[in-house]
Protein backbone atom coordinates (compact mmCIF):
# COMPACT_ATOMS: atom_id res chain seq x y z
CA UNK A 1 0.00 0.00 0.00
CA UNK A 2 1.26 3.73 -1.02
CA UNK A 3 2.23 6.02 1.54
CA UNK A 4 -0.05 8.51 1.90
CA UNK A 5 1.96 11.62 -0.42
CA UNK A 6 1.14 14.14 2.18
CA UNK A 7 2.64 12.50 5.65
CA UNK A 8 6.23 13.75 4.30
CA UNK A 9 4.65 17.36 4.88
CA UNK A 10 3.73 16.59 9.07
CA UNK A 11 5.25 18.77 11.65
CA UNK A 12 6.67 16.41 14.82
CA UNK A 13 7.93 17.39 17.81
CA UNK A 14 11.74 17.06 18.30
CA UNK A 15 12.94 16.60 22.07
CA UNK A 16 10.75 17.75 25.33
CA UNK A 17 7.80 19.97 24.84
CA UNK A 18 8.58 23.67 25.22
CA UNK A 19 5.91 26.23 26.42
CA UNK A 20 5.46 30.10 27.01
CA UNK A 21 2.20 31.14 28.13
CA UNK A 22 0.31 28.29 26.17
CA UNK A 23 2.22 28.89 22.97
CA UNK A 24 4.21 26.00 21.96
CA UNK A 25 7.83 26.66 20.65
CA UNK A 26 9.18 23.57 20.67
CA UNK A 27 11.90 22.48 18.30
CA UNK A 28 10.27 20.43 15.50
CA UNK A 29 11.50 18.39 12.75
CA UNK A 30 10.84 21.97 10.30
CA UNK A 31 13.21 23.83 12.98
CA UNK A 32 16.07 21.39 12.49
CA UNK A 33 16.16 21.40 8.83
CA UNK A 34 16.04 25.29 8.91
CA UNK A 35 19.12 25.00 11.31
CA UNK A 36 20.57 22.85 9.29
CA UNK A 37 20.29 24.64 5.84
CA UNK A 38 21.89 27.73 7.52
CA UNK A 39 24.83 25.61 8.43
CA UNK A 40 25.43 24.68 5.57
CA UNK A 41 25.29 27.87 4.30
CA UNK A 42 27.78 29.50 6.56
CA UNK A 43 30.12 26.27 5.91
CA UNK A 44 29.69 26.76 2.28
CA UNK A 45 30.85 30.41 2.41
CA UNK A 46 33.42 29.99 5.21
CA UNK A 47 35.00 27.38 3.01
CA UNK A 48 34.83 29.74 -0.19
CA UNK A 49 36.68 32.57 1.73
CA UNK A 50 38.90 31.08 3.48
CA UNK A 51 41.71 31.16 0.91
CA UNK A 52 41.27 33.35 -2.06
CA UNK A 53 42.92 32.09 -4.82
CA UNK A 54 43.93 33.73 -8.05
CA UNK A 55 42.55 30.49 -9.94
CA UNK A 56 39.47 29.85 -7.55
CA UNK A 57 38.33 26.41 -6.73
CA UNK A 58 35.11 24.96 -7.14
CA UNK A 59 33.47 26.06 -4.04
CA UNK A 60 35.13 29.68 -4.17
CA UNK A 61 33.85 29.81 -7.87
CA UNK A 62 30.36 28.66 -6.78
CA UNK A 63 30.56 31.62 -3.27
CA UNK A 64 31.91 34.36 -6.22
CA UNK A 65 29.31 33.74 -8.85
CA UNK A 66 26.50 33.57 -5.87
CA UNK A 67 28.23 36.86 -4.91
CA UNK A 68 28.22 38.54 -8.30
CA UNK A 69 24.16 37.03 -9.36
CA UNK A 70 22.91 38.80 -6.46
CA UNK A 71 25.04 41.80 -6.98
CA UNK A 72 23.57 42.13 -10.16
CA UNK A 73 20.14 41.37 -9.17
CA UNK A 74 19.43 44.20 -7.38
CA UNK A 75 21.80 46.62 -9.73
CA UNK A 76 19.34 45.71 -12.40
CA UNK A 77 15.91 46.22 -10.05
CA UNK A 78 16.92 48.62 -7.44
CA UNK A 79 19.62 50.59 -8.33
CA UNK A 80 22.35 52.40 -6.63
CA UNK A 81 20.16 52.78 -3.91
CA UNK A 82 19.95 49.10 -3.21
CA UNK A 83 23.36 48.07 -2.41
CA UNK A 84 22.95 48.64 1.28
CA UNK A 85 20.95 45.86 1.45
CA UNK A 86 22.63 43.60 -0.51
CA UNK A 87 23.13 41.27 2.93
CA UNK A 88 19.59 40.87 3.65
CA UNK A 89 18.77 39.92 -0.10
CA UNK A 90 22.01 37.60 -0.15
CA UNK A 91 20.49 35.94 2.92
CA UNK A 92 17.61 35.79 1.93
CA UNK A 93 18.07 33.92 -1.63
CA UNK A 94 20.85 31.64 -0.04
CA UNK A 95 18.01 30.56 2.72
CA UNK A 96 15.20 29.95 0.26
CA UNK A 97 17.39 28.04 -1.78
CA UNK A 98 19.14 26.10 0.44
CA UNK A 99 16.01 24.95 2.04
CA UNK A 100 14.61 24.17 -1.45
CA UNK A 101 17.70 22.17 -2.71
CA UNK A 102 17.99 19.98 1.03
CA UNK A 103 14.19 19.19 0.71
CA UNK A 104 15.50 17.16 -2.59
CA UNK A 105 17.17 14.41 -0.48
CA UNK A 106 15.31 11.60 0.25
CA UNK A 107 13.67 11.17 4.16
CA UNK A 108 14.44 15.48 3.89
CA UNK A 109 11.95 17.79 5.16
CA UNK A 110 10.85 20.77 3.33
CA UNK A 111 10.95 23.70 5.21
CA UNK A 112 9.17 26.26 2.23
CA UNK A 113 6.56 23.50 1.58
CA UNK A 114 4.83 25.21 4.91
CA UNK A 115 2.69 28.38 4.16
CA UNK A 116 3.41 29.60 7.58
CA UNK A 117 7.43 29.92 6.86
CA UNK A 118 6.79 31.40 3.74
CA UNK A 119 4.23 34.16 4.99
CA UNK A 120 6.50 35.00 8.19
CA UNK A 121 9.21 35.77 5.25
CA UNK A 122 7.18 37.39 3.18
CA UNK A 123 5.18 39.43 5.96
CA UNK A 124 8.68 40.47 8.03
CA UNK A 125 9.69 41.61 3.71
CA UNK A 126 6.13 43.26 3.33
CA UNK A 127 6.84 45.43 6.73
CA UNK A 128 10.85 46.23 5.96
CA UNK A 129 10.16 47.63 2.84
CA UNK A 130 6.85 49.56 4.17
CA UNK A 131 9.33 51.27 6.97
CA UNK A 132 11.92 51.94 4.83
CA UNK A 133 9.28 53.61 2.21
CA UNK A 134 7.92 55.85 5.13
CA UNK A 135 11.47 56.74 6.33
CA UNK A 136 12.50 57.45 3.01
CA UNK A 137 9.85 59.66 1.94
CA UNK A 138 7.35 60.23 4.98
CA UNK A 139 3.72 60.40 3.90
CA UNK A 140 5.19 61.21 0.25
CA UNK A 141 5.03 57.47 -0.14
CA UNK A 142 1.16 57.07 -0.35
CA UNK A 143 2.00 58.68 -3.55
CA UNK A 144 2.74 55.14 -4.52
CA UNK A 145 -0.82 54.71 -4.65
CA UNK A 146 -1.52 57.62 -7.35
CA UNK A 147 -0.11 56.53 -10.31
CA UNK A 148 0.50 59.56 -12.87
CA UNK A 149 -1.36 60.32 -15.77
CA UNK A 150 -4.47 58.79 -14.67
CA UNK A 151 -7.61 60.93 -14.98
CA UNK A 152 -9.54 62.60 -12.03
CA UNK A 153 -12.66 60.07 -12.87
CA UNK A 154 -11.06 56.77 -12.52
CA UNK A 155 -8.78 57.50 -9.83
CA UNK A 156 -10.76 56.60 -6.59
CA UNK A 157 -11.13 53.44 -8.32
CA UNK A 158 -7.17 52.92 -9.38
CA UNK A 159 -6.38 53.77 -5.63
CA UNK A 160 -8.49 50.95 -4.04
CA UNK A 161 -7.20 48.58 -6.36
CA UNK A 162 -3.29 49.69 -5.58
CA UNK A 163 -4.08 49.59 -2.35
CA UNK A 164 -5.33 46.15 -2.79
CA UNK A 165 -2.32 44.85 -4.88
CA UNK A 166 0.20 46.54 -2.20
CA UNK A 167 -1.48 44.44 0.68
CA UNK A 168 -1.68 41.29 -1.19
CA UNK A 169 1.87 41.15 -1.91
CA UNK A 170 3.15 39.21 1.39
CA UNK A 171 0.12 36.61 0.17
CA UNK A 172 1.50 36.55 -3.30
CA UNK A 173 4.67 36.46 -1.87
CA UNK A 174 4.33 33.51 0.30
CA UNK A 175 1.51 31.40 -1.79
CA UNK A 176 3.65 31.53 -5.05
CA UNK A 177 6.59 29.46 -3.17
CA UNK A 178 4.93 27.74 -0.56
CA UNK A 179 2.45 25.93 -3.38
CA UNK A 180 5.23 25.10 -6.05
CA UNK A 181 7.28 23.48 -3.11
CA UNK A 182 4.28 21.15 -1.70
CA UNK A 183 2.58 20.74 -5.28
CA UNK A 184 6.08 19.30 -7.01
CA UNK A 185 7.25 17.47 -3.82
CA UNK A 186 3.51 15.17 -3.65
CA UNK A 187 3.74 14.93 -7.55
CA UNK A 188 7.19 13.42 -6.50
CA UNK A 189 6.03 11.33 -4.22
CA UNK A 190 2.61 9.98 -5.97
CA UNK A 191 4.70 9.00 -8.60
CA UNK A 192 7.37 7.20 -6.24
CA UNK A 193 4.39 5.01 -4.93
CA UNK A 194 3.55 4.01 -8.36
CA UNK A 195 6.90 2.81 -8.93
CA UNK A 196 6.72 0.64 -5.95
CA UNK A 197 2.99 -0.36 -6.72
CA UNK A 198 3.46 -1.54 -10.08
CA UNK A 199 7.20 -3.56 -9.63
CA UNK A 200 9.47 -4.02 -11.97
CA UNK A 201 6.63 -4.71 -14.39
CA UNK A 202 4.84 -1.74 -14.88
CA UNK A 203 7.05 0.91 -12.60
CA UNK A 204 9.31 1.74 -15.27
CA UNK A 205 7.25 4.41 -17.17
CA UNK A 206 6.26 5.99 -13.53
CA UNK A 207 9.66 6.01 -12.66
CA UNK A 208 11.02 7.55 -16.15
CA UNK A 209 8.64 10.58 -14.71
CA UNK A 210 10.02 10.17 -11.12
CA UNK A 211 13.57 11.03 -12.87
CA UNK A 212 12.03 13.18 -14.81
CA UNK A 213 10.24 15.28 -12.29
CA UNK A 214 13.22 15.57 -9.80
CA UNK A 215 15.33 17.13 -12.28
CA UNK A 216 12.29 19.59 -12.70
CA UNK A 217 12.32 20.37 -9.16
CA UNK A 218 15.37 21.04 -8.92
CA UNK A 219 15.02 23.79 -11.66
CA UNK A 220 11.64 24.89 -9.96
CA UNK A 221 13.42 24.70 -6.45
CA UNK A 222 16.48 27.44 -7.81
CA UNK A 223 13.68 29.52 -9.60
CA UNK A 224 11.27 29.87 -6.70
CA UNK A 225 14.33 31.66 -4.59
CA UNK A 226 15.75 33.65 -7.86
CA UNK A 227 11.57 34.68 -7.82
CA UNK A 228 11.30 35.16 -4.26
CA UNK A 229 14.30 37.37 -4.11
CA UNK A 230 13.90 39.62 -7.22
CA UNK A 231 10.26 40.07 -6.20
CA UNK A 232 11.52 41.57 -2.90
CA UNK A 233 14.32 43.23 -4.96
CA UNK A 234 11.07 44.88 -6.78
CA UNK A 235 9.07 45.88 -3.48
CA UNK A 236 12.76 47.54 -2.38
CA UNK A 237 13.11 49.75 -5.58
CA UNK A 238 9.35 50.68 -5.10
CA UNK A 239 10.32 52.08 -1.40
CA UNK A 240 13.70 53.42 -2.88
CA UNK A 241 13.24 55.13 -5.55
CA UNK A 242 9.13 55.78 -5.52
CA UNK A 243 7.93 54.55 -9.14
CA UNK A 244 4.70 55.60 -9.79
Amino acid sequence: MATNPMHQFNVYRIGPEIKIDQIDISFTNASLFMVISSLIILIFFNLGSVKKNIIPNKVQLLAELSYSFISKMISDTAGSKGKPYFGFIFSLFMFVLFCNMLGMLPYAFTVTSHIIVTFVLAAFIFIGVTVIGFIKHGLGYLKLFVPSGVPIVLLPLIVVIEVISYLSRPISLSVRLFANMMAGHTMMKVFGGFVISLGLVGGWLPLGFSVALTGLEILVAFLQAYVFAILTCIYLNDALNLHH
